[in-house]
């Protein structure tokens, strides 16, 4: 459970901040009277972001645990502590898993998996030290939790970020710690996720294909939320102390089939045992 009930003064880090969803966090985060510091890997945006809502820019790559490693110094060295971690930065680029190579598999995993793998690791520490406790926010998405065509690189990355948070808070509640974790599984959010692949390394094209979701037909038939309210979703969860953090539950539907059909082989299977 976390021991963030109240964030005025409290210090935040926030990746993937200077754009969508890691924006409209550390927008609301600010609000709440949070010293953040945004981290990106996209300079210009960063640092105009920054700006705009009043946060601490650092560049940084969550694909390079020494990258992150120096995000953390510098906000220590700036704010002397760290209680609120958001793991954001994602890609979402698509590609059915017969069209994947292995470079696309890399890039993708590299960003959605090993950045929140290195943010974890590399705060835990930090904010275990907090005598007032911390908590971790690690984005998924309604994609870490059920399965479409098309995802596949996708949701292997978004299911191990809900089962790295799981396990997490599972540990950290064995330990009596006042460090919390949330895992944001948001649904359909107005961001630039759809030109993921502005930021793909020259070394690593594939088949992966950025797609405009808001101006396909799936997108035309769905709710739209504003980063900034999903940042208020964020909030609600770190005073909760919630584990999951849903932006669309109306969008749930099929993980709940999923989820019943997993059931029903469980039973089929015990009957014939």
């Amino acid at each position: 459970m976390s021991g963030l009930k109240n964030l005025t003064g409290k210090v935040a880090v926030v990746t993937g901040g200077a754009s969508g969803i890691g924006r409209g966090i550390a927008t609301q985060l600010v609000g709440q009277g949070m010293k953040v510091v945004i981290a990106d890997i996209e300079d210009g945006p960063l640092q105009q972001t920054a700006e705009e809502i009043g946060a601490t820019p650092v560049r940084t790559d969550v694909t390079d645990a020494a990258s992150v490693a120096r995000l953390a110094e510098q906000a220590l060295a700036k704010f002397g502590a760290v209680h609120l971690v958001c793991n954001n930065a994602g890609v979402g680029s698509l590609a059915r898993i017969a069209e994947m190579t292995l470079k696309d598999w890399q890039w993708v995993i590299n960003v959605n998996l090993w950045g929140v793998i290195h943010g974890t690791q590399t705060f835990l520490p930090i904010l275990k030290a907090n005598a007032d406790g911390g908590h971790f926010v690690n984005t998924s998405s309604l994609g870490g939790l059920g399965t479409m065509p098309g995802l596949g690189g996708y949701s292997v990355t978004k299911f191990g970020v809900v089962a790295l948070t799981e396990v997490l808070a599972q540990e950290l509640a064995e330990e009596g710690s006042k460090v919390g974790a949330t895992v944001l599984c948001p649904g359909t959010v107005r961001t630039n996720i759809g030109t993921s692949s502005r930021n793909r390394p020259a070394g690593l094209t594939g088949g992966l294909t950025d797609v405009d979701l808001e101006k396909s037909e799936f997108g035309a038939l769905t709710r739209w939320m504003d980063p900034c309210e999903v940042g208020d979703v964020v909030i609600r969860a770190i005073n909760r102390g919630d584990l999951y953090a849903f932006t669309h539950p109306e969008m749930a539907a099929s993980i709940l089939e999923r989820h019943a059909s997993i059931a029903t082989a469980v039973q089929e299977a015990a009957e014939l045992a």
